[in-house]
């Protein structure tokens, strides 16, 4: 088959060549198309990481000690029941619902976060993306209300994770409260949908561990367990750095002896209150002050739009909430 040409019947139209489909230029066509194929995998996949950076991303954080090596302990658990399956030996099901208990502020959504792109980079999860919920987005206003918000938040979080934070206000009302009925859907919906979703409940220590007493058959369909320290004065001025650094600002050496005076009196007197979110809170509210001080001045050089000042440093009770 040769090219066709068609005139069309209209003047001042440009005649239409039509070439025909060979195997080469099938082929030119395919890898094109393989190409842009590959192009938009490859950018997917630096979206979401690769295993080495994800697990770069995690180490980088500070402190979490013994949180990264539980973390590490289930990548490697995953994958060698995935060696055990396709050698045929018996494999251990992959039941990875997790409890995540600490203070405010220890990076409990953080580490959810990595553990999703984590998990759908080892293909057990399809998505890796992660919904945060809390009692008012599970619990309604009336029987079988509660029943179908819950059901609606496990549908979001389907091929991922849905994460509830103080999970333990769903079982504070007792008895005739709607939150007993939203943990009664959600144990359903873990086993509807074991092979799709991963449950994370998260809290204080001791919250969460009186929370699991009220209802004997939630320990056991949480098998991962992971207790979130509080940062010390060292983990929480390297956290102030790292957020500066990031925003390519740094203390001088003056203005970190009084971030440091002020954690330290943060630590004694709100022990619950100091950790990185306090510190980030501290951080832009410097960065806002340091932009009022200079926006003063008519110019300002490299090193002052860089610096924080002591003068920039301010902690109020509202930081401490």
């Amino acid at each position: 088959m040769g090219i066709r040409i068609t005139f069309p019947s209209e003047k001042n139209q440009a005649p239409i060549v039509q070439t025909p489909r060979t195997e080469r230029n099938a082929a030119i066509v395919d890898s094109s198309s393989e190409l842009s194929r590959g192009r938009k995998a490859a950018h997917h996949s630096s979206e979401n990481g690769t295993m080495a950076e994800i697990i770069a991303e995690l180490n980088a954080l500070v402190g979490l000690s013994t949180v990264k090596r539980l973390i590490h302990e289930i990548q490697a658990y995953i994958e060698i029941q995935k060696r055990r399956t396709r050698e045929k030996l018996v494999a251990e099901p992959l039941v990875l619902h997790m409890i995540f208990r600490g203070n405010p502020g220890t990076g409990k959504t953080t580490v959810a976060r990595l553990i999703g792109r984590l998990f759908k980079e080892m293909d057990v999860l399809q998505k890796g993306h992660i919904i945060e919920c809390e009692r008012a987005d599970l619990v309604g206003e009336y029987i079988g209300h509660t029943a179908q918000k819950t059901r609606d938040m496990v549908k979001k979080a389907l091929g991922g994770i849905l994460f509830i934070d103080e999970a333990y206000s769903l079982a504070r009302g007792g008895e005739k409260d709607f939150g007993k009925e939203a943990i009664d859907a959600l144990v359903k919906a873990m086993e509807d949908h074991k092979n799709e979703l991963i449950l994370i409940l998260a809290g204080y220590k001791h919250e969460m561990e009186w929370f699991l007493q009220t209802n004997p058959g939630l320990r056991s369909r949480f098998p991962i367990h992971i207790d979130f320290p509080d940062y010390s004065i060292e983990e929480l001025l390297s956290i102030g750095d790292s957020m500066l650094k990031t925003r390519q600002y740094q203390f001088t050496s003056e203005a970190r002896d009084v971030f440091r005076f002020m954690m330290q009196g943060v630590l004694n007197s709100h022990p619950y209150a100091g950790n990185a979110r306090l510190v980030r809170n501290m951080v832009e509210k410097a960065i806002r002050k340091q932009a009022v001080r200079l926006y003063a001045k008519p110019t300002s050089s490299r090193e002052e739009l860089m610096g924080i000042l002591p003068c920039d440093l301010n902690l109020d009770d509202d930081d401490l909430k």
